[in-house]
């Protein structure tokens, strides 16, 4: 069980890694932020992607490439071993989708700070089509 600043700052760190391995795309830093039965919904709806090599087909088979997004985050809120992740991601140079998103995060952390599942609620902001 996790106290809460134990949380915060396991919360923290794993989406600090999170973020480096999106930048990066590489195998071994998506597999460290997951347990090997881990559970990964890219939508609150979707089918997860259950296990290593699920999470890491799923992943690659949608990646965005280095340099084309951005992305801020704040810690929202953690409650034992769930941990919130508010964010918004940035593609200023996209054309085949939206330009921003809104991002919920929802992270179940394992004792040792990898996810056991993890949720992405996302949805396009109304403007996000004019923004610049």
């Amino acid at each position: 069980m996790w106290d809460r600043e134990a949380a915060a700052v396991a919360a923290n760190d794993w989406i600090g890694r999170y973020v480096r391995a999106w930048g990066t795309n590489d195998p071994d830093d998506i597999r460290s932020l997951f347990t090997p039965d881990a559970e990964y919904r890219d939508g609150p709806s979707t089918k997860p992607w259950i296990g290593h090599d699920a999470i890491l087909a799923g992943w690659i088979g949608q990646k965005d490439e280095p340099g084309t997004w951005s992305f801020e985050h704040e810690l929202t809120a953690v409650d034992g071993d769930i941990a919130i992740i508010r964010g918004r991601t940035s593609y200023p140079g996209a054309t085949t989708k939206s330009r921003l998103y809104d991002n919920l995060m929802v992270i179940r952390l394992a004792d040792d700070g990898r996810a056991r599942s993890f949720t992405d609620w996302y949805v396009t902001p109304h403007t996000a089509e004019t923004d610049e």
